[in-house]
């Protein structure tokens, strides 16, 4: 079991940065998988970034890629998202998720734990 608490969220205007966090529970944190997702209204979720057990690899959707950075502290059971240069597109509320599985890592079925979100609304 773990439990998931993302944080860093906020209201910016385009262009700027903000770094998510994730803490998450449980002694296994190395054991999984970790990603980023993001729903927007009206939307489906949608993959943004996923890392492997170690963090040594790291995975990004398309419209992030070369702008959002995935990590993971796997001493401190967590993980975060580093997001430069935000676009009003990016505006959703962002999930950390934790998967066991050997599936696909942008696949959001494939993950067993998710946290609560947290609202990142950016400006024009």
């Amino acid at each position: 079991q773990v439990q998931l608490v993302e944080s860093g969220g906020g209201l910016v205007q385009a262009g700027a940065s903000l770094r998510l966090s994730c803490a998450a529970s449980g002694r296994t944190f190395s054991n999984y998988r970790m990603g980023w997702f993001r729903q927007a209204p009206g939307k489906e979720r949608d993959f943004v970034a996923g890392a492997d057990w170690s963090g040594r690899n790291t995975y990004y959707a398309d419209s992030v890629k070369g702008r959002f950075t995935m990590s993971r502290d796997n001493a401190k059971n967590m993980v975060y998202l580093q997001m430069n240069f935000l676009k009003p597109e990016d505006t959703a509320i962002y999930y950390c998720a934790a998967t066991r599985s050997w599936g696909h890592i942008g696949n959001a079925r494939e993950y067993d734990f998710w946290g609560q979100g947290t609202q990142v609304t950016v400006s024009s």
